[in-house]
């Protein structure tokens, strides 16, 4: 988080550190129409339900809907929710000179333990007066959320603080993310290299390289929010701090062979009643 009245570092610098534009510590977001929350709304769920929706797909969607709705606008939308269509695709899009790259490095990666790889991303969350954006860390063998977080921005510091609070337990031996901003920032990948894990970054849009937190959100999504429907942050943080614990140490995972995340991770028993 930026600190203005730090007596020894520049706003400049600490936005330079967190990998923030300087210019966006000062912006103040706008609020979304209630006609751009409603379609946000409709992608968020379609995007779940058919995660290889791109921009022109999404249009002909919502046109079906009866929401005629310009790819432009859609694809601003879609932007504004860290949206992008996951199918195998040429990477046409190069990263920024002072961005430096990582390999992704889990294709021929056996995962075997806890705590080898671990993996995060970030989904979005409509609510009735805006949106907020969930971050989580999660262990690729045992399927363990490790930390999560929640903003009404996407900018770096939640994504940290969830870093933080997950290496507080142990250190993976490989870290795998997509090219998000965030986790391409200076900020984050140097809290990596300083503990010595190994910085894994998937291609854009190809749907294996994550693939566990893309289940994970599913699962969110199908299981937690869109039954809930939260009416505030508060309420959104009181029930998935919930939900992760019933996913956690209480959720039978079939790829699991019917046990829970945390009864792997820690390979104890599980003596929690299932729901």
């Amino acid at each position: 988080m930026v600190e203005p009245t730090h007596r020894s570092i520049s706003i400049a610098r600490q936005c330079e550190l967190l990998g923030l534009a300087r210019s966006s510590f000062y912006y103040e977001p706008q609020p979304e129409s209630e006609q751009n929350l409603k379609l946000m709304e409709m992608l968020d769920k379609q995007f779940t339900a058919t995660p290889f929706y791109g921009v022109r797909r999404m249009t002909a969607w919502l046109a079906t809907q009866g929401e005629a709705v310009n790819p432009k606008r859609v694809r601003r939308l879609m932007r504004e929710m860290g949206l992008e269509a996951i199918y195998p695709k040429p990477n046409l899009s190069k990263a920024k000179d002072n961005v430096r790259k990582y390999p992704y490095l889990l294709k021929e990666e056996e995962i075997t333990v806890p705590n080898q790889v671990w993996s995060t991303d970030i989904t979005y969350i409509s609510l009735p007066q805006g949106h907020i954006y969930l971050v989580a860390v999660i262990d690729w063998y045992s399927r363990y959320v490790l930390s999560w977080e929640l903003s009404n921005t996407m900018d770096v510091t939640f994504c940290l603080s969830a870093l933080d609070r997950a290496l507080t337990q142990n250190t993976p031996k490989i870290f795998n993310s997509d090219q998000g901003s965030q986790f391409t920032s200076l900020a984050f990948t140097s809290r990596l290299e300083q503990k010595g894990i190994a910085i894994s970054q998937d291609g854009r849009g190809r749907a294996l390289d994550n693939i566990f937190v893309e289940r994970l959100w599913r699962s969110v999504k199908y299981e937690e929010v869109y039954p809930k429907a939260y009416t505030s942050v508060k309420e959104a943080m009181q029930e998935l701090d919930k939900y992760f614990h019933f996913y956690n140490n209480v959720r039978l995972h079939q790829s699991l062979d019917y046990q829970t995340p945390a009864t792997v991770h820690f390979k104890q028993p599980n003596t929690e009643v299932n729901m």
